[in-house]
């Protein structure tokens, strides 16, 4: 029999996804559309389940710009280098579910910000950084966060409209060179989170397969509730959860 590999992280959620809730801004941005901080992710698919009102995400990606209506029992997933803004409808909520766990929080995530600030490093952390807690001034910088990110997705989804591919390629390669010295720890999480499970999905089968699942005496449940509410995310106002494999306060920047 094959043993089962140690986990990489304890109790992790299934398949050690990222979980948080979204209550989507309602700020309005300088085209009058209200909602989020436009973004991408390198390597990590996200999903909205929607529970509840009604929104958008609007999406720029090689295959074009694509505005898909969200509404309570929809669900919409974006790839890797895949921009998306969260738009408010009325009341829109959902639960964001994030691939490798671990990696948004370190930087997997990167704004479209102006090009002059992708450029240059510590200017888009500073950019991107917001001070500590959920008071007046947090929100304050969120706002001037959402409002900069817009001001470059603009541009972006103007010139793939007209059939202009060129700023938004540029935008993921500046994207990419942000974050490649993060890499080595971005590899250390995957390993230790989405590939263990992954891993002991495998021994376990080799147990099934020899007739021996002493795993099973392991059996157990666990439960948990946020433990910060009403913290400022990308693209609105986030309940987390401080637990492993899940999504825990931005680290990025």
């Amino acid at each position: 029999m094959v043993s089962e590999p140690e986990p990489g992280l304890p109790h992790p959620l299934p398949g050690a996804v990222g979980l948080s809730h979204l209550s989507a801004y309602d700020w309005e941005a300088a085209d009058g559309v209200r909602g989020g901080s436009p973004h991408l992710h390198l390597v990590c698919t996200e999903a909205y389940v929607v529970t509840a009102g009604r929104g958008a995400v609007q999406t720029l990606s090689p295959d074009g710009y694509r505005e898909i209506p969200l509404q309570a029992g929809s669900i919409a997933w974006f790839t890797p280098g895949t921009v998306h803004r969260m738009v408010q409808g009325g009341d829109l909520r959902v639960t964001v579910l994030m691939e490798n766990s671990g990696l948004p929080e370190a930087g997997d995530a990167v704004f479209t910000f102006p090009p002059e600030v992708l450029a240059d490093p510590g200017r888009y952390a500073d950019a991107a950084a917001l001070p500590p807690g959920t008071g007046p001034e947090t929100e304050a910088a969120a706002r001037r966060r959402r409002d900069l990110a817009v001001e470059g997705y603009l541009g972006l989804r103007e010139a793939l409209v007209a059939g202009d591919e060129g700023p938004y390629l540029e935008f993921q390669r500046a994207a990419a060179r942000l974050v490649r010295d993060k890499v080595p720890t971005w590899r250390a999480l995957w390993r230790a989170g989405a590939l263990a499970t992954a891993e002991r999905t495998g021994a376990q089968l080799d147990a099934l397969a020899d007739g021996e699942p002493a795993y099973l005496d392991e059996a157990t449940a666990h439960e948990a509730a946020p433990t910060r509410l009403g913290g400022f995310g990308m693209c609105g106002r986030r309940d987390e959860y401080d637990l492993p494999g899940t999504t825990t306060p931005y680290q990025g920047g």
